[in-house]
């Protein structure tokens, strides 16, 4: 299996040096030359298959460079009961007739970020041990991400976090996750800015090819395709919890921002997971929303990105766009450069409602979408937990929103779980008046001593931040 860029770089990739490289060197995303497809052999095979064998089956297919034994003991030593919570790792719970809930979020951090990173963590310390190499990881986070990616590496050989996140912008139980880690090898960065600046940084970086070679430096957001290859596993194992055939279709309803969650269902798809549709949710910050229904892929700057009760969805700038819209225009990558490069930089945005492609998203690929404000978060907040004494945080609550209003009867609908509720508790509160209960683990958690660092929404200053860490712990 060999990986090729979006934009068309000529030179192909194994899995592991995607995997420590990040973005491609011409600034497209890695994806694979081809996608595995699946007969029904292969899928009746699987189903019943445990979660951590399952994990190996479908990264075993993408991955030839790692030694099957040695991939089957990192899946099998990444998704334990000990770390899950539970035997079955991403448990599905029925909401209501038709209406189910994949719980992704009982990980670490409690949130589904860490279905991916703890597997991203203990594919880059083999890595990084067999080459006998370090890496310096740069990160930008809505809230997730950061705190799963600081858990999966804190204290782990060869590798540093620095992760940037939006200066008051995250819901203060995520700040306290991230901030009051004290370990040696993890350094917070606070931005003046929102996340699509953390984002513009960290494409700033990782395209100064001689800063990145010389300081090493990695990625763990889901421009990684190993992070968003290890997202897939989940779709399956949700597919068979809510199905006896493999006969049988499913719809999926993703809360989105970037669009990394919901490109592991659209790779799902194509490996021939029957997956009749993929519906998107997003919040006030539509984006993706926008695209979908009118073909218009619209940026916004800093001044139109709202701060919403779901802040990790508070995203203007969809990175992992550019591999879905890659598959849709055939794998063309002059055309997918030409919009996400020149016409991105020139104007903010482009335009595919008058090309013959865009049809495809919802005919060919399933695609479809809604948005969600602060009162209908509230209302399915209030809704699930008075019908069905289900707590679910507001990012769900999208979700479940949204698949409302795209649910036919006779199709499952399956809601992905984004976070546990304790992580937003001043809109728990505003919903139920009551507080959400935080695993015994972080009591107190709020209330702990921070460490980061506050700088400008500068790709420099960053840099020079970086480069002057790195050189103290040389001396």
């Amino acid at each position: 299996m060999h990986y090729i860029s979006t934009r068309g770089h000529p030179e192909r990739r194994k899995f592991c040096e995607v995997l420590l490289e990040g973005l491609a060197p011409d600034g497209g995303l890695y994806v694979p030359e081809v996608y595995p497809r699946l007969d029904d052999a292969t899928l009746e095979r699987w189903r019943g298959l445990s979660y951590p064998v399952l994990a190996f089956e479908i990264l075993s297919l993408y991955i030839d460079d790692i030694p099957p034994a040695d991939l089957k003991a990192i899946c099998a030593k990444t998704y334990r009961p000990e770390v899950f919570g539970t035997a079955r790792i991403a448990p599905v719970r029925t909401l209501e007739t038709g209406l189910h809930v994949a719980e992704l979020s009982n990980g670490p951090t409690l949130a589904f970020k860490d279905m991916a990173m703890q597997l991203l963590g203990n594919l880059l310390e083999y890595e990084l041990a067999r080459r006998g190499e370090e890496l310096n990881i740069l990160g930008a986070t809505s809230g997730d991400t950061g705190s799963a990616a600081e858990y999966a590496m804190r204290g782990k050989e060869g590798i540093r976090v620095f992760m940037m996140s939006p200066h008051g912008r995250m819901s203060a139980f995520q700040q306290a996750q991230m901030f009051s880690l004290q370990d040696d090898n993890i350094h917070n960065i606070a931005i003046e800015g929102v996340f699509d600046d953390c984002q513009d940084i960290v494409k700033a970086v990782s395209g100064d090819a001689d800063f990145k070679r010389r300081h090493r430096i990695g990625a763990v957001n889901s421009i990684n395709w190993a992070r968003l290859v290890a997202q897939v596993v989940y779709y399956f194992s949700a597919y068979f919890q809510v199905t006896e055939e493999n006969s049988s279709e499913v719809d999926f309803a993703v809360p989105s921002g970037n669009f990394g969650n919901v490109c592991a269902g659209h790779v799902a798809r194509m490996m021939g997971l029957p997956i009749s549709r993929l519906v998107i949710a997003t919040n006030e910050n539509d984006v993706l929303d926008e695209f979908f229904r009118t073909g218009v892929y619209r940026v916004r700057g800093r001044a139109d990105t709202h701060e919403t009760s779901s802040p990790s969805m508070d995203i203007s700038k969809a990175s992992n766009l550019e591999r879905f819209v890659f598959d849709l225009l055939g794998r063309d990558a002059s055309r997918t450069r030409s919009l996400f490069y020149d016409q991105l930089r020139e104007s903010g945005s482009f335009d595919l409602s008058g090309d013959p492609a865009f049809g495809k998203a919802a005919d060919h690929f399933g695609f479809r979408s809604g948005k969600s404000t602060h009162a209908d978060r509230l209302k399915m907040i209030r809704d699930a937990w008075h019908r069905f004494n289900a707590l679910i945080d507001p990012h769900t609550a999208d979700g479940v929103k949204v698949a409302r209003e795209h649910s036919v009867s006779v199709v499952p609908m399956i809601v992905l779980e984004t976070a546990l509720p304790v992580k937003f508790a001043e809109t728990i509160r505003e919903a139920l008046g009551r507080e959400p209960v935080p695993p015994q683990r972080f009591d107190g958690i709020e209330g702990l001593p921070r460490r980061f660092k506050l700088l400008p929404a500068d790709a420099q200053t960053v840099k020079t931040y970086i480069a002057e860490i790195l050189q103290a712990a040389v001396c």
